[in-house]
């Protein structure tokens, strides 16, 4: 069965987002910091994306962050998921309603009945590499509060946003993580959780 991975990248006060992210602004105001180290070409850095991205068989992500991807300033041939590698595995959006046009409609698969169902719909389509909770962070907590996760990874950025879209607020079980990995470079700290 495919191994379940939320991964993220966070700054150091705990957001996923600076303030008022969207479509036009996806990771909010001074949010930019949080991605630096998928684009550098610091050799850890490069080796995370590409493991993580080799490796992904099926991406889950919610409705907020898809309208940002999907939106004028998202994905495209150049940046995808991976970043610049731009791989384009099947992604599933946990949404309440799909959205009436799709400018990537052949990359998304809209699932309205939760996001365990969308972990199921992706283990299937993974087959034996890994599913891949990319976020927002209200399906990252989700999928944790399910027991849907198998491992944690944080890329914790050195830069702190003063606000925006915490990780954890709203709560999830209180629960002891077992850490397995710590890679460092110059924009992250690659942090991978076993979720027990």
């Amino acid at each position: 069965m495919a191994k379940v991975i939320a991964d993220i990248s966070m700054s150091l006060d705990g957001f996923v987002t600076g303030p008022a992210p969207g479509p036009d602004n996806g990771l909010g105001d001074g949010g930019e910091g949080l991605h630096t180290w998928a684009f550098s070409a610091d050799p850890v850095d490069r080796a995370v994306l590409a493991s993580t991205t080799d490796a992904t068989g099926a991406v889950v992500m919610g409705r907020r962050l898809f309208d940002i991807v999907d939106g004028p300033h998202g994905w495209n041939d150049e940046v995808g998921y991976g970043a610049g590698l731009a791989a384009a595995p099947p992604v599933l959006v946990v949404t309440r309603q799909a959205p009436g046009s799709v400018r990537l409609a052949d990359r998304f698969t809209f699932v309205v009945d939760g996001v365990r169902s969308a972990i199921d719909k992706a283990r299937a389509l993974a087959e034996d590499r890994h599913v891949v909770v990319m976020g927002g962070a209200e399906v990252i907590r989700g999928a944790l509060r399910a027991g849907q996760v198998d491992e944690l990874r944080l890329h914790l950025a050195p830069v702190l946003l003063g606000g925006g879209t915490a990780l954890f607020a709203g709560g999830v079980s209180p629960r002891a993580l077992r850490q397995v990995h710590v890679q460092v470079s110059a924009h992250a700290t690659h942090l991978t959780y076993r979720v027990d």
